[in-house]
């Protein structure tokens, strides 16, 4: 009898193994996404709101911003291994989480369900609109970098162009919301 209780239990499937916070590799690569939408990519989006904000105060107060931000020292290092790297880390793992994701809003209508999709969709929007910002501000045209003088006018100029500044609206809503919640769910978890 014992015999063959073994033979149909070593047949039978084993089924997921339960999860465990702070093992396996998956949730090192969730926290570390998490961290990295929040310090240097989240601080880099609040960076700019304050920057832009000195548009208010017209061209020069603009222009001497984009000033001294682009005379910080050790600026490419600082975009290389502060913003560029965390940031395509944080947008390809999203894009990852994204992919393998299951949209269930009509199985489940509930609004942490609602918010969760909400939150993966705003993350593909606002990796359209960081590509396509990052193109255009710092990769055509008058290179800031070397001509702060033209910032003001360059963004001007940006958005005087309505689908252009439909884009930035959809854009920076998006990175807002995606941000936002993205605290919201850091917070929690970042205690335990």
């Amino acid at each position: 009898m014992a015999s063959t209780a073994q033979s149909t239990s070593s047949t039978l499937p084993k089924g997921v193994a339960p999860l465990r916070a702070g093992t396996g590799s998956s949730f090192l690569w969730r926290r570390l996404h998490s961290l990295t939408g929040i310090v240097p990519v989240g601080l880099f989006l609040l960076e700019h709101f304050i920057s832009n904000a000195e548009a208010a105060n017209g061209a020069a107060a603009y222009n001497a911003q984009v000033r001294f931000l682009t005379g910080l020292p050790f600026r490419l290092g600082l975009e290389i291994f502060g913003i560029f790297i965390p940031l395509a880390f944080h947008a390809l793992y999203g894009v990852y989480i994204w992919w393998r994701g299951e949209n269930n809003v009509i199985d489940y209508p509930w609004t942490g369900n609602w918010y969760y999709t909400v939150q993966r969709y705003t993350g593909i929007l606002v990796f359209a609109y960081v590509t396509y910002h990052l193109w255009y501000m710092r990769f055509s045209g008058v290179h800031l970098t070397v001509h702060s003088d033209a910032a003001f006018w360059k963004v001007q100029n940006e958005l005087a162009h309505p689908l252009a500044l439909a884009i930035y609206v959809v854009g920076i809503v998006a990175a807002s919301w995606h941000f936002g919640y993205g605290l919201f769910l850091f917070a929690p978890s970042g205690a335990s």
